[in-house]
């Protein structure tokens, strides 16, 4: 088992593998630690449906929701994720549900391993994705049904543009979230998924689900105008993350297979600083947005 120090470690080289800035050091140091503590329990529940043998994952799963529990109840939670969790849930008073989404993500993770539709998945991220958002929105006291409604097309499609850059090692656990409707239009069966190469079929299905995860990231954007100080940058951070991410796919030919397409970090800088400057509402109501 590591060490506390150890789990901090680990934990905050696995955020500098993500697409965007998990908790940046131009935040307080209390928004990273809260943003760094809901990390630790989204990547821990995923770690548990992803890594460990697949006869435990449940009972794994089980012993995370049986934490919680423990954790809103007043008491002293058991596994390290959910008891650094207990001072963001007490300061930022965050409800339970989020984190219960994203347990019972990990668990359909168990049994579905393909979705038909582009509808299809997006249930999926209602639960893997977006709830992480939600999350975020409450760690800086910014939330409303107007963000909440735009944080969740952020999500969904951040959510959908690590699906694009994980083909292959999602292929390899079994699991295919590129929609089944997508795959055959495209002409592209399983074989194409498991080959060392990425087929002009694969690339065609990996550019549509790019577009589309383009469009919610567009359309969620305006998040950002909407907030101001930390929770501006905090957010405009993530955004710009899927920006840089989208870009680079489209600059490697949405050739997933052959190369791990990840955004440099001269391209996320730009983006954040774009998101930042450019970024106003066309509703001008949703820049007095009050917190709820």
């Amino acid at each position: 088992m590591l060490s506390r120090k150890g789990y901090s470690q680990e934990l905050a080289k696995k955020a500098r593998r993500e697409n965007f800035p998990v908790a940046s050091r131009l935040l307080p140091r209390r928004h990273r630690d809260h943003l760094m503590a809901v990390y630790g329990f989204a990547r821990s529940v995923d770690d548990v449906g992803d890594e460990e043998p697949p006869g435990d994952r449940l009972r794994l799963l089980d012993e995370f929701e049986a934490d919680l529990a423990r954790l809103y109840d007043g008491e002293t939670p058991r596994l390290r994720p959910v008891r650094a969790l207990a001072p963001t849930v007490r300061e930022c008073a965050i409800p339970a549900e989020p984190f219960h989404r994203l347990i019972e993500a990990n668990r359909r993770d168990q049994s579905v391993t393909r979705y038909e539709t582009f509808d299809d998945l997006l249930g999926y991220c209602a639960l893997s994705a977006n709830p992480v958002g939600r999350l975020v929105l409450h760690v800086f006291g910014e939330v409303s049904d107007a963000r909440l409604a735009l944080s969740d097309r952020v999500c969904s499609a951040l959510q959908i543009i690590e699906h694009c850059q994980d083909v292959r090692e999602d292929y390899r656990r079994g699991r295919v979230y590129l929609p089944e409707k997508d795959l055959r239009r495209a002409g592209c069966p399983d074989g194409h998924l498991a080959a060392t190469a990425t087929s002009p079929p694969l690339r065609a299905a990996v550019a549509v689900q790019a577009a589309r995860a383009a469009k919610l990231l567009g359309e969620g954007e305006a998040i950002v105008a909407t907030l101001a100080g930390f929770a501006r940058t905090a957010v405009a951070g993530y955004v710009a993350g899927g920006h840089a991410t989208l870009a680079a796919l489209a600059a490697a030919r949405y050739d997933v297979l052959g190369r791990a397409v990840r955004p440099r970090r001269l391209r996320l800088l730009a983006a954040w600083a774009r998101v930042l400057m450019t970024t106003r509402s066309s509703d001008p109501a949703l820049q007095r947005l009050p917190s709820a």
